[in-house]
This record gives structure tokens, C-alpha cells and sequence, in this order.
């Protein structure tokens, strides 16, 4: 990739959730804490500092790194679980909700067992989805249209973060749970027609010349 940062695989659950936090976040450094998101790094913890173990034939490994140099991206896993009988990785990543409509956590979690393959050599099916709220996991199958979507948004972000740029608002009701809702002010945004009036103005200017 031209720009030499890796891209925190965050970044792409940031940017497929709304394009516009993820450059808050990444190009602008914004990011604040509310009681969701403060739910949701309290739970990583725990997850994270859990230690090695092994049950019925699985080893269970937390906070492992991972990354893909040929795709530019670094990230770590919330949990990694390898089948002692035939060898199959099983990224794992924990939320704090529940399942969602779009799809961020998907790509979130095909990224990771991108990173694993180029690191392993070895193919990810699959992956799991664990939600705090409904308190069981959700199997992902990683075929080819989630990881061409991955891959479609990893470019995405990359461009992103080459040009520090910060997208337009896409009000929604996503906006209601974002902790950065009061730096994006999305109805402000909305209602800004500064723009447009300029954009007007002139044109009115040359149809008058």
C-alpha cells in the first residue's frame, strides 16, 4: 500500500458503522466516552486479560496481535480459538449490544481471519460474533461476499486516512448511540446550507455576466 500506517482493523468497523466517525476518530483524533462505550472496553478487558487455556481439545488465546502486511492492516484479536484435532482458527470478537442490522462487526471479524491467514497460511471459514446483551455468540461465515466487502472498505479507509479527510454527515439512527454525536453534531450539519447558498450565489453571478 502507498501509505505506510497500518490500518487499525478498528477502523474498518468504525468506518462501515459511519464514514464520518471514522475519520473523527482516526484523521481528527476525537474520541469520547459514554456509558456504551465505556460498557464495551470494560468488557475487552476482561476478555483480554484472561490467561491461556485449555478445554476439551481447544486452546483458548486472548489479546492475540495480529497483522497483514500486504494489506496494510494490524489489529488484535479478542480471542483465538485453535481445535487441537484438526488445527482450525476460530477468531472471536466480543460487543457489548446485541446482533446488528448492518454488517461492521462482520467485517470487523473477516479482517481478523485475514490477518490469520496471511500470517498462518491457513484458511478461516469462519468466525463468532459474541454479544454481551444477548449473552451467547453468533457464527459468521466468511465467504466471498463479505470478503470482498472487507476488502472493498479496507481500500476505502486507506484512502480515508491518506487524505485526512472528513466526510460529509449521513444522519441516522445509528447517530443516537455514537459517543461522538456531540463533535459531529449531525443536525447541525444537516441544516447547514452555507454551501448550497454559495454555490447558488455564483451561479447566479455567472448566468448574469
Amino acid at each position: 500500500m502507498d501509505d505506510p500506517r497500518l490500518i487499525p482493523i478498528s477502523a474498518l468497523q468504525h468506518y462501515a458503522f459511519c464514514p464520518r466517525q471514522c475519520a473523527l476518530i482516526h484523521n481528527c483524533q476525537v474520541w469520547t466516552e459514554n456509558w456504551l462505550t465505556a460498557q464495551g472496553q470494560l468488557l475487552h478487558q476482561r476478555v483480554d486479560q484472561g490467561e491461556p487455556e485449555t478445554r476439551k481439545n481447544v486452546r483458548y488465546e486472548r489479546g492475540v496481535l495480529v497483522n497483514a502486511l500486504s494489506l496494510g492492516l494490524t489489529g488484535k484479536l479478542d480471542l483465538l480459538e485453535k481445535n487441537l484435532v484438526n488445527g482450525e482458527l476460530l477468531p472471536v470478537e466480543y460487543k457489548r449490544g446485541k446482533p446488528k442490522q448492518h454488517d461492521a462487526d462482520a467485517i470487523q471479524l473477516c479482517a481478523q481471519a485475514l490477518c490469520l491467514e496471511e500470517m498462518t497460511g491457513q484458511p478461516i471459514s469462519r468466525g463468532a460474533l459474541w454479544y454481551w446483551q444477548i449473552r451467547r455468540r453468533t457464527e459468521v461465515e466468511l465467504g466471498a461476499a463479505l470478503r470482498q466487502r472487507t476488502y472493498q472498505v479496507i481500500t476505502q479507509v486507506a484512502t480515508l486516512l491518506k487524505l485526512g479527510e472528513l466526510p460529509h454527515v449521513m444522519p441516522g439512527k445509528h447517530c443516537q448511540a455514537c459517543s461522538l454525536r456531540d463533535w459531529c453534531q449531525p443536525e447541525h450539519q444537516v441544516q447547514d446550507r452555507s454551501v448550497v447558498y454559495l454555490t447558488d450565489l455564483f451561479s447566479w453571478e455567472d448566468d448574469n455576466e
